[in-house]
């Protein structure tokens, strides 16, 4: 069913150029948080980990008793988001191996591979999460999702050898908490290069334009205020908890921000469509929609996502 909101591609606060890089770098850790975070007796999983599962079951499936070679390429990266701690859980490295099992998989497989990527690169943070794990990596350069580099694609695939020769890798692009951004004619750009260039994408949302796309936003931004003395504290930062108190400011940003984020969100249908008319070479009708929600909040917090496939990858 459609939502009873039209979508509306209105401005959020952290989008714009004059918002401090300071205020922004709180914001995007917060949303960090939100996606790696699971509270005991609150919350039945975090959204990163549910995002593992999701691309266990539907993209990273075996065939002939294999796991079928990809390379996840984040192309809206920010400072981090929950790529590396979805990378985590994938690969088992979080040490419950949910990624595999999420799959019904139980056997040893090569590693997944992670690139991190952006439009404006976050070389530093970046750079810690590739430390913390070998499956991690990320292109220091800009990265535009709408004219990506085939040289950046086929080095990351590897493979296309012979002579035992590794094989070459399917890419998959994710967008986490990032495609609400783009309006109509950047998404359909994005969409076709993507069609052109890879085998498959996944856009995951935290909101959604209905009523818990309004409810998650107001509940996290009291989440905010809970525990701002706590990563004050963590980050050896009083201006954090000056500026989520005294004024108010992050909330304030990270809840009108999750608002105008609802009513930017596409709905399945409505990624449907753009991705059938973005114009990509050879057409897409081979390409396969999945699509749904998982519950990680009750009762409104969920991730909504889509899945898209060539029917032969």
């Amino acid at each position: 069913m459609a939502p009873l909101i039209p979508r509306m591609h209105l401005f959020e606060i952290d989008d714009q150029s004059w918002f401090h890089p300071w205020f922004r770098a709180r914001v995007q850790a917060a949303l960090t948080i939100a996606w790696i975070t699971c509270l005991p007796l609150v919350q039945s999983t975090s959204p990163a980990r549910a995002v593992a599962s999701l691309l266990a079951e539907h993209v990273l499936g075996t065939k002939d008793g294999r796991r079928q070679p990809w390379v996840m390429i984040d192309f809206c990266a920010g400072a981090g988001g929950p790529t590396p701690t979805i990378e985590q859980h994938v690969n088992g490295s979080d040490g419950a191996g949910k990624g595999r099992r999420a799959a019904g998989d139980d056997q040893e497989h090569e590693p997944v591979k992670f690139v991190l990527t952006d439009l404006h690169p976050h070389i530093d943070n970046w750079r810690e999460a590739a430390a913390r794990s070998p499956n991690v990596s990320y292109e220091p350069s800009s990265v535009d999702a709408s004219h990506a580099d085939p040289a950046l694609l086929a080095r990351h695939a590897g493979g296309g050898g012979d002579g035992g020769e590794k094989q070459k890798k399917k890419v998959f692009r994710l967008f986490n908490l990032a495609f609400h951004h783009f309006d109509d004619d950047l998404a359909r750009a994005i969409l076709k290069d993507t069609v052109e260039t890879s085998d498959g994408f996944g856009i995951f949302e935290l909101q959604s334009r209905d009523a818990a796309g309004f409810f998650s936003p107001a509940i996290f931004g009291l989440g905010i205020l809970a525990l701002a003395p706590f990563y004050a504290f963590k980050w050896r930062s009083p201006a954090t908890l000056f500026w989520a108190w005294l004024v108010p400011v992050l909330p304030f940003v990270l809840v009108w921000d999750g608002w105008i984020s609802s009513l930017r969100t596409r709905t399945p249908r409505e990624v449907e469509v753009l991705l059938r008319t973005c114009g990509a070479e050879g057409g897409t009708d081979r390409w396969e929609v999945r699509s749904g929600s998982v519950e990680h909040l009750w009762p409104c917090g969920f991730v909504n996502w889509v899945i898209c496939l060539k029917k032969d990858a």
